[in-house]
């Protein structure tokens, strides 16, 4: 039986945190080809010989539509984004919040998820085939007290995965 990542083309936003650097090694170990990407990653950040590093700051629309397309222009496609980067802010009642927690939150969890998944987007859709994994919270169905920014920044991720299938669901 063939290895069905063999030589597949995976992005993995959040490379170097501690998911992430999971992710990669698994990824790695099946084969794929992995771009890891995160602000300051660098190559030396994994000693595989698929490895590339691309550093990025995925807040940024810019960013990320350059990131997807110095992949494609390296290896014509992406096959996998598996999005884990993101950020953790709480404590605080919700009219205690301010808008820095607040606009972090949704930068980190969010707004990075929608650049990188409208970044590869097209290039999926060219090719008929094309995965977008994204790694949420618990919190963004179960809320807890004092969380209000983490936990509506993964509601949010949530809802933009689950309307990226519904609208990929007959394009491959």
């Amino acid at each position: 039986m063939t290895n069905p990542l063999e030589n597949k083309v995976v992005v993995i936003s959040g490379a170097q945190g501690g998911l992430g650097s999971f992710m990669t090694e698994e990824f790695l170990a099946a084969g794929a080809v992995v771009f890891g990407v995160a602000r300051s990653i660098q190559q030396s950040a994994f000693s595989h010989p698929k490895f590339l590093a691309l550093p990025a700051d995925l807040t940024r629309g810019d960013s990320s539509k350059e990131l997807a397309a110095n992949v494609v222009g390296k290896f014509g496609r992406i096959d996998v984004l598996v999005h884990v980067m993101g950020g953790f802010a709480g404590g605080e009642l919700v009219d205690d919040t301010d808008d820095a927690t607040w606009d972090k939150m949704m930068n980190l969890n969010v707004r990075s998820a929608f650049n990188m998944t409208r970044a590869v987007l097209p290039p999926m859709r060219k090719a008929k085939w094309g995965r977008v994994i994204a790694i949420g919270a618990r919190s963004a169905v179960e809320p807890k007290a004092y969380l209000s920014a983490y936990c509506a920044s993964k509601a949010a991720l949530v809802s933009l995965i689950r309307t990226v299938a519904l609208e990929g669901k007959d394009d491959g």
